[in-house]
């Protein structure tokens, strides 16, 4: 690796974002920090500019940007702006290389494709990017001559474990022609794998939040909790690895230990393993296709005890079994539920619903969908925007 690259992190303050902070301090000689963006989090974001010292800094409101400017007044040189345009003209500079792609849910969808479409080298954590916009989102990558890596620790072990001839592809060769029989996509089953399926209806917003193998913001461990998480990242890989959801096999594996595996048609299984840490994949993402340290430490193989592995209990993960039938449907189907899903989440951290309530909502929307096949950004944004109106039509309806 020659030239240092400069990066753009959307969602900065996110568990990703700093993830990724974290593995650019450790290797400064290869990576710099162009732009940080962020939501509402001025303090923290003011945190991070002070150590980074980012070129430009975009909050997502004009009074959060206020707010930052305020407390980098005497501490940094850093350009301050705010709103969807401003991230996205960021990500479409001239000095960028690299930009990660964490921002949580539809609001990363606008800036990402900024960076597609100005062919940028981009590292994708935002999975509703590629569930809400697929056919559209890889085949601006291809046209754009974009370079797509998958951050997803998921998605990033099934890419390591592809042949080479895959991985460059960009979402458009067919598995079967190198030689691959099928993706094994693992999940831990989240906190509730071995509770009684009577009591899911009390679960509590503390428990649903508290993962037990990663550290991840809320919206996306109740994402896990529910399995949804899984199904939309089902969705995510037919997109990533041009694959039909026949292709696919969830596996419940509770240590998260193996991340994903690649199954060949002369029997072989490839695994891609290590500890549940996002470093990793964002440093194998970043360097790629070189190595660098991510600042995580290896397996200790004595240490290892167990490892399970088990089919999903769709009964346990009714969410999990609608986004694999979304993923059969359509592009419709999926933003659907991408929208109904995020509108139904923050209704239960809210207190508004109950947890097995998010089923109900994401359900009775897609059951409600009159979606067309939102080819077109127009159609899929708004496409999104009335399921997001239909969710939260059902959520008034529901019962507690």
């Amino acid at each position: 690796m020659s030239a240092v690259q400069q990066l753009v992190i959307l969602g900065a303050t996110g568990s990703i974002g700093l993830s990724t902070l974290d593995v650019v301090a450790r290797n400064q000689q290869q990576f710099k920090v162009f732009a940080l963006t962020a939501g509402q989090n001025a303090k923290k974001m003011a945190e991070l500019c002070i150590a980074h010292q980012p070129r430009y800094a975009v909050m997502a409101s004009e009074s959060a940007a206020k707010q930052l400017s305020a407390l980098l007044k005497h501490e940094s040189k850093t350009q301050v702006m705010h709103g969807e345009k401003a991230m996205s003209e960021l990500c479409a500079h001239g000095d960028v290389d690299t930009v990660m792609s964490a921002i949580v849910g539809a609001a990363g969808l606008l800036s990402t494709l900024s960076a597609v479409e100005a062919g940028k080298k981009v590292l994708l954590a935002n999975k509703e990017s590629l569930v809400m916009s697929g056919q559209l989102f890889i085949d601006k990558v291809k046209k754009h001559q974009a370079t797509l890596l998958p951050i997803d620790s998921e998605h990033n072990a099934i890419f390591q474990c592809l042949p080479s001839a895959l991985q460059n592809t960009q979402g458009q060769a067919k598995l079967g022609q190198h030689g691959v029989s099928k993706i094994l996509l693992t999940g831990s089953g989240g906190p509730f794998l071995n509770r009684d399926i009577n009591t899911l209806n009390t679960v509590s917003v503390s428990e649903a939040v508290a993962h037990p193998n990663w550290s991840m913001g809320q919206k996306i461990s109740v994402d896990s909790a529910t399995m949804m998480n899984k199904g939309l990242e089902f969705i995510e890989a037919k997109w990533l690895f041009n694959c039909d959801a026949s292709d696919i096999d969830v596996v419940i594996h509770p240590q998260s230990i193996i991340h994903s595996m690649v199954q060949y048609q002369d029997g072989s299984i490839l695994a891609q393993m290590g500890n549940p840490d996002m470093r990793t994949p964002i440093a194998h993402a970043l360097a790629y296709p070189e190595r660098i340290d991510a600042g995580v430490k290896p397996l200790n193989f004595s240490d290892i005890c167990d490892f399970s592995f088990t089919k999903p209990d769709f009964s346990r993960y009714p969410n999990l079994k609608l986004a694999i039938a979304a993923c059969d449907a359509g592009q419709g189907a999926t933003t659907t539920v991408n929208a109904a899903n995020e509108i139904a989440v923050n209704a239960f951290l809210q207190g508004k619903i109950g947890f097995t309530d998010i089923y109900k909502v994401n359900a009775q929307t897609l059951d409600a969908a009159q979606f067309t096949d939102a080819k077109t950004l127009d159609e899929i944004l708004e496409c999104d925007r009335l399921a997001r109106i239909s969710a939260a039509q059902f959520i008034t309806k529901v019962v507690h």
